[in-house]
C-alpha cells in the first residue's frame, strides 16, 4: 500500500477511536476493572506499611496504567459482536489492522490520561522526578503495551459475552500484578521469582517508573524501555493474527 492508503486507514482508525470513547468509556466493567479495583487493591496493600512516598508512587503509577489501559480492549469486541456492529465494521473498507489499532489507540488514550493523576499526586506529596523525559516516554510506551495486551485478551474465546472476557482477562492481569515488583521489590524476590517477574511487561514499566522518579531501578532504563517496546510489538501482532482467525466466529 502507498502512503495515501496508509493515511486513509489511519484516519479510519481515528474514527474508531472516537466511536469507542463515546460508547464504551462509561461502561460499568471499564470503570470497575479500570479504576476502582486497582485503587482499592493498591490501597489495601500499602495501608499500615512503612513505605516512603518515593517508593509508593511508581507502584501506584504502574498498577493504574496497567489496569486502565487494558480495561477497555477486552470488552470492546464482545460488545461489538453482541450489538451486531462488528459486522458493519468488517463490511466497511477497513483492514483488520485498522479496526484493532483503533481499539488499541482508544485504550492507550484512556490509560495515558488516567496515569497523569498518580504523577500529580506524587508531585503534590513532594516526589521529585529525576528524569521527566524518561517518565513521559515510559508512560507512552507502557500505555501502548498494556492497550495491546487488552486487545490480545479479547481475541479468544470468540464470544459475544463481555463478562466472560473480563473474567478471563482478570485471571491474567491479577497474577501479573503480584509478580511484577509492585508490592515486593524485584531485588527481594527469590531467584525463581526474579525469573518469573522477567516474563511480565509490568515489571519493566514499574522499574522504568522507579528509574525515572527515584533515579535507580533493578534494570537499566534502556533495558526496561526496550523490553516494553518488544512486548508491545508481540502483543499487537499476536492480537491481530488471532482476531483474523476468530473474527468470523463472532459474526
Amino acid at each position: 500500500m502507498d502512503r495515501h492508503v496508509y493515511w486513509e486507514q489511519f484516519k479510519r482508525a481515528l474514527a474508531i477511536v472516537k466511536k469507542n470513547i463515546r460508547i464504551y468509556y462509561s461502561k460499568g466493567p471499564v470503570i470497575t476493572f479500570g479504576l476502582l479495583i486497582p485503587f482499592f487493591l493498591f490501597l489495601s496493600f500499602y495501608i499500615g506499611r512503612s513505605i516512603t512516598v518515593e517508593a509508593l508512587i511508581p507502584g501506584l503509577l504502574g498498577i493504574t496504567i496497567f489496569f486502565t489501559a487494558s480495561s477497555v480492549g477486552p470488552a470492546i469486541v464482545p460488545w461489538e459482536a453482541r450489538s451486531k456492529t462488528l459486522e458493519r465494521l468488517v463490511s466497511c473498507p477497513l483492514s483488520i489492522w485498522t479496526i484493532f489499532v483503533g481499539d488499541m489507540l482508544s485504550s492507550f488514550l484512556f490509560g495515558a490520561i488516567i496515569s497523569v493523576f498518580p504523577v500529580i499526586i506524587g508531585l503534590l506529596l513532594g516526589v521529585e522526578i529525576v528524569s521527566p523525559l524518561m517518565l513521559g516516554l515510559g508512560i507512552t510506551v507502557g500505555a501502548f503495551c498494556f492497550a495491546s495486551l487488552g486487545v490480545l485478551m479479547s481475541a479468544y474465546p470468540p464470544t459475544d459475552v463481555p463478562a466472560t472476557i473480563m473474567m478471563l482477562s482478570s485471571l491474567i492481569k491479577f497474577p501479573l500484578v503480584f509478580i511484577s515488583g509492585i508490592f515486593i521489590p524485584i531485588e527481594e524476590l527469590p531467584n525463581w521469582g526474579k525469573i518469573v517477574s522477567s516474563l511480565s511487561p509490568l515489571t519493566y514499566f514499574t522499574d522504568l517508573a522507579r528509574n525515572s522518579m527515584q533515579g535507580y531501578g533493578y534494570y537499566p532504563s534502556w533495558v526496561d524501555f526496550v523490553a516494553v517496546v518488544a512486548f508491545t510489538f508481540i502483543f499487537l501482532v499476536s492480537a491481530v493474527r488471532l482476531h483474523e482467525r476468530t473474527i468470523q466466529k463472532r459474526l
